[in-house]
């Protein structure tokens, strides 16, 4: 999800003019942090309140990111009598603080944040009866089973029940329980089994729906081993690991993994000593960040009372060189034949250089071509296309240090002659037919037009003979002109025929920007978190490893009015449905304010078209134009899960339309500002409407949010 549905405070009407405000003030704030509010209410008492809502620089908020509280209304479980939801950003005109006049019935609410990213953001209200309330904690008891031994020892291991009351009428909110002293409390769902052995302690509390908790109680008790025969210790084994210097140190800092095994009773317990230190349990793999010289040893204890011999491993630890923090420093030159009017005659040729003074040396030169992608600099850039271009160029060191973007512009002209007007723009570097690559270099031809401008391969053909007719007009007149040869005639001429287009049933006019190859997905790039990865069969799959809202996008061409065509598929484990969202007309993402969160680009001065077939949680369903128009599940017409969903955007001016599987599900005019974040100053309309033209992007929402896409086509209409 992305974007969020503006709105001021709202609430029940507050008292009249004069009146005395609710004795009972609730407040809630926001920070930084993305999961949870930093602070709320957890009871209240039936009856009038005032709502707090502060999200701003003095709760904590430091990012300058919009949060909302909002009262959900749709589940018939929870209270739905209080229409609920402030939008509160530290740089709004109250500074981020917010209130608004409620009155409070009996029973439960739910509250939650709908900013991007922050579906964990929720919690409970409970409100009792006034002089009602419930003050009394839960009683909690424990009881200990398994088998004893004479002495009341548990033979291999102990189970702990927990069991917990409340007399107090708001009933048990939850248990939890924590092993040892220094234990973590952890929540109770089952008998907690303690199969180590030794001596042991549980400890155990309950809460209440009011918020009472009950006083801490604990049992003690001691596993011992069954009776065994096992004579033998553990086998032990250690490795050291961590990045290593030429003659073998660890730099900064190295890690020991001890492993234990035991065939017969079991291992009980991994112990280790840093050098002659005292003997400590083993629950992790050890970091010894300290310089110098490390002896790390350890041995093992089974269940029989075996301990293994002691091992050891040695080591050395050294500081790492000192950082280099210092960009590469770049520079430029423009060589040609200049006009009266300082104007480059014929072409220009720019060549970048950059020196690395920090020590790690220059690992790359990067340039970008009147706003294209950032590409490898190989060699002198030669632009011979008529027309005012800006280049801009940057370099990075072997320690990741990058310059700060540097451009210089320019202007080509060839005899005075204005741009060419090119049938399509096509800058790719050899002859696509449709997706049949001709192999034949895309030059530029007489009329400064590319080969590939000259074929017309994105347009509505009624027939495939008349789309190869048009073909032989223009390599004829290519062959005539010496632009082509004779092999480079029947390359084009095949690469056509094997196009299709112009038949029945084929996608005319449609360029594939994901067919499903390596060579197709490396030409997308990602920004900010979670990841995309390229399956056996051509399908692009959202990770489930590493967290966080990020975006792949398409920095290859930006595109005006268009028909986006591709299919996805809601791979979400379990019953939860897949986050996601299509992204389109957002500037280039990198050297923008934004330039830390890339992927708040698309966010802040794009549109996403949103993928969502969840019943509940964010309003915002399968192809609702997030943070500006809603559409239900039900005009969507929800698929299965794990069933693939064909899905067409098409967007001339700012009309957009949506359709699922063949059927128009949405359509939406785009006549004002974004409702979250301010027009930016070149945005070209004047209402505050969005770009005109942009980038395509697929959003990745979360580690749970699994999204498969394939099959991604577009044509320029």
């Amino acid at each position: 999800m992305l974007g969020l549905q503006s709105a001021p405070a709202v609430g029940q009407p507050g008292p009249p003019s004069g009146t005395a405000a609710a004795a009972q003030v609730l407040t809630w704030t926001a920070g930084d942090d993305i999961t949870k509010y930093t602070t709320a209410p957890a009871t209240a008492v039936a009856g009038p309140a005032t709502i707090v809502f502060e999200n701003s620089t003095a709760t904590g908020n430091t990012t300058g990111m919009p949060h909302t509280l909002t009262f959900d209304t749709s589940d018939p479980e929870y209270n739905n009598d209080v229409q609920l939801n402030i939008l509160a950003n530290p740089n709004d005109d109250q500074g981020g603080r917010h209130t608004a006049e409620v009155t409070l019935t009996p029973g439960r609410y739910r509250y939650y944040c709908t900013i991007p990213g922050h579906g964990q953001m929720q919690g409970i209200l409970v409100v009792t009866e006034g002089g009602g309330e419930d003050t009394t904690a839960p009683e909690a008891s424990a009881h200990v089973s398994g088998t004893q031994n004479t002495q009341g020892q548990y033979v291999g291991s102990a189970s702990v029940a927990v069991h917990a009351t409340d007399e107090g009428g708001s009933g048990v909110d939850r248990v939890e329980y924590a092993v040892g002293d220094a234990g973590v409390w952890q929540p109770y769902t089952n008998p907690v089994v303690v199969d180590q052995v030794g001596d042991h302690k549980v400890r155990y509390r309950a809460f209440d729906k009011a918020g009472n908790v009950s006083a801490e109680k604990s049992v003690e008790f001691t596993v011992v081993a069954p009776q065994s025969d096992d004579t033998t210790p553990p086998e032990t084994s250690a490795t050291v690991s961590g990045e290593q210097n030429p003659d073998g140190t660890y730099i900064d800092m190295a890690t020991v993994t001890v492993s234990a095994s035991d065939t017969g009773s079991g291992v009980n317990t991994v112990q280790y000593a840093i050098g002659s230190g005292a003997w400590q349990t083993y629950t992790a793999p050890v970091m010894v960040h300290q310089a110098g010289t490390h002896t790390v040893r350890y041995r093992a204890t089974d269940k029989a009372g075996n301990v293994a011999a002691e091992k050891s491993v040695g080591f050395t630890v050294v500081a790492a060189p000192p950082q280099d923090t210092t960009p590469p420093v770049t520079g430029v030159a423009v060589e040609g034949t200049k006009n009266s009017d300082g104007a480059y005659v014929g072409n220009a040729k720019v060549t970048v250089t950059a020196a690395d003074e920090g020590g790690s040396g220059v690992d790359r030169i990067e340039y970008s071509l009147d706003g294209g992608p950032y590409l490898a600099y190989g060699g002198p850039v030669v632009v011979d296309r008529a027309g005012t271009h800006t280049l801009a160029y940057r370099a990075t060191d072997k320690a990741g240090n990058t310059s700060t973007a540097r451009s210089v512009t320019f202007t080509v002209v060839s005899s005075q002659v204005p741009a060419p007007n090119c049938p399509e723009f096509d800058e790719r570097t050899t002859v696509i037919v449709g997706t049949a690559d001709s192999g034949v270099p895309n030059r530029v031809t007489g009329n400064r037009c590319r080969i590939g401008e000259l074929i017309e391969d994105e347009k509505e053909w009624t027939s495939h003979a008349l789309f190869l007719k048009h073909v032989r007009t223009v390599l004829d007149r290519l062959l005539k002109q010496g632009v082509i040869d004779e092999r480079e005639y029947d390359a084009v001429q095949e690469a056509a025929r094997a196009s299709g287009i112009g038949r029945p049933g084929q996608t005319e006019g449609y360029r594939k920007i994901l067919d499903g190859s390596a060579e197709s997905f490396a030409k997308w790039q990602h920004v900010g978190g979670g990841s995309f990865a390229l399956g056996a069969d051509g399908t692009i799959t959202s990770g489930t490893t590493r967290p966080g809202l990020g975006m792949l996008w398409f920095p290859q061409r930006k595109y005006g009015d268009f028909s986006l065509r591709l299919q996805w598929r809601d791979d979400a484990p379990g019953t939860a449905n897949a986050n996601s969202g299509v992204f389109v007309r957002f500037p280039w993402v990198h050297d923008q304010p934004e330039e830390s969160r890339p992927e708040w680009v698309a966010i802040k001065y794009g549109h996403e078209v949103q993928v969502l077939d969840r019943p509940d949680g964010d309003m915002y369903k399968t192809g609702s134009v997030y943070g500006f128009d809603r559409v239900g599940l039900a005009g969507a017409g929800v698929t299965q899960k794990g069933t693939w969903n064909d899905y067409e955007i098409r967007v001339v001016d700012q009309h957009y339309s949506v359709y699922r599987n063949g059927v128009l599900i949405n359509e939406f005019d785009n006549t004002g500002g974004q409702e979250f974040y301010p027009p930016r100053s070149d945005d070209p309309g004047t209402d505050g409407r969005r770009f005109a033209s942009g980038y395509i992007g697929l959003q990745v929402h979360g580690t749970t949010d699994v999204i498969s896409y394939r099959d991604i086509r577009i044509k320029e209409l």
